[in-house]
């Protein structure tokens, strides 16, 4: 009797410890957590508010660089949004460059860090443009900068705010 009780004994702290094991192992999965719903800006029509912040060229001086910053332009337009998400580029880029296109671009949880390319004038245009955007609401920071002949010949800075407004009026 003896020998068949140790030898059972054995086999019930093993299979006792891996009963144990096994509720020990047997949390619930943790349930999984909703995605946030991306942040992508409405096309129609804008209001925006275009703000120089500063302008420097090879022979600026004080008092044209302090008018510079007087500046505020304010346009309505009716802006596009591309399969990106991203605001028609030449929108963003005002009076700064025509024909613009995006070279980089980020646009995440309502965060937008992009580089656009752009014609201007007799040269080219290079604007980076970093800042936050929700459906209807804008704000950008943006640096241009403008070369001719492969030299840097203008410089700007602004701060660049928008309101959506609505859809585009309807074409004529």
């Amino acid at each position: 009797m003896r020998k068949t009780w140790h030898a059972a004994l054995p086999l019930a702290l093993i299979l006792g410890g891996t009963l144990g094991l096994a509720a020990c192992g047997s949390d619930p999965a943790p349930a999984p957590q909703a995605e946030e719903a991306p942040v992508v800006m409405k096309a129609g029509q804008w209001g925006l508010t275009r703000k120089t912040t500063g302008y420097n060229t090879p022979t600026v001086t004080p008092a044209e660089y302090q008018e510079a910053l007087k500046q505020i332009d304010e346009e309505k337009l009716c802006i596009a949004i591309d399969k990106d998400g991203l605001p028609d580029a030449n929108a963003i880029a005002g009076k700064e460059g025509t024909e613009c296109s995006y070279k980089d671009k980020m646009a995440r949880k309502g965060r937008l860090i992009a580089t656009m390319s752009c014609k201007s004038g007799a040269g080219t245009s290079e604007i980076a443009v970093e800042g936050n955007y929700t459906a209807d609401t804008l704000t950008l920071g943006t640096t241009m900068t403008r070369t001719e002949g492969g030299k840097p010949v203008l410089r700007t800075t602004h701060d660049l705010t928008g309101t959506r407004e609505g859809d585009c009026p309807a074409a004529p």
